[in-house]
């Protein structure tokens, strides 16, 4: 998958060494899909961008298939929810953080239109709600001007020794 590339830290650069072995987004897998969240201007909600390989493409010709929409969300949800906490807790995101880790209870999807192969998506999160332990991330997907998927993640904060 192509991401477009910024100058900022990419939320998932930030998990700890045992953390980056994701296959969605994992930094440190070389079989991975590297997905990058950053957080906006503003830190209301994080963003990614992507273009799809072609060979994620669904039983529909040159759209994505549904596993990878939910990966998507999956991946960027997870790192939203990091992302989140970390600025509630009047942190800044930079090379040397290593932020909390959040995984994944519960994600919902609901299709709305197929996405397009060879197409930029964008995906943003904004906070739904934050707890000690919890956060509940709600995403938009788009492509081609066009709202493509939405989706809502209850994410929980892990500790290093799961």
């Amino acid at each position: 998958m192509k991401q477009e590339k910024q100058n900022k830290v990419a939320i998932q650069e930030t998990y700890g060494e045992r953390f980056q072995h994701c296959w969605g987004c994992g930094p440190q897998n070389e079989a991975g899909i590297h997905l990058k969240s950053y957080p906006s201007e503003d830190g209301k909600s994080v963003i990614c961008k992507v273009i799809p390989d072609e060979k994620f493409t669904g039983g529909v010709p040159q759209n994505l298939f549904g596993g990878m929409i939910a990966m998507i969300f999956d991946c960027h949800g997870t790192a939203s929810a990091a992302y989140f906490n970390h600025k509630n807790k009047g942190l800044e995101l930079s090379e040397e953080t290593v932020i909390g880790r959040y995984i994944t209870a519960r994600l919902e999807v609901d299709f709305k239109k197929p996405v397009p192969m060879n197409e930029e998506i964008t995906v943003i999160s904004t906070l739904e709600e934050l707890t000690d332990r919890k956060a509940i991330v709600n995403m938009t997907m788009e492509a081609c001007g066009e709202k493509r998927a939405e989706s809502r993640i209850i994410a929980v904060g892990v500790k290093d020794n799961i």
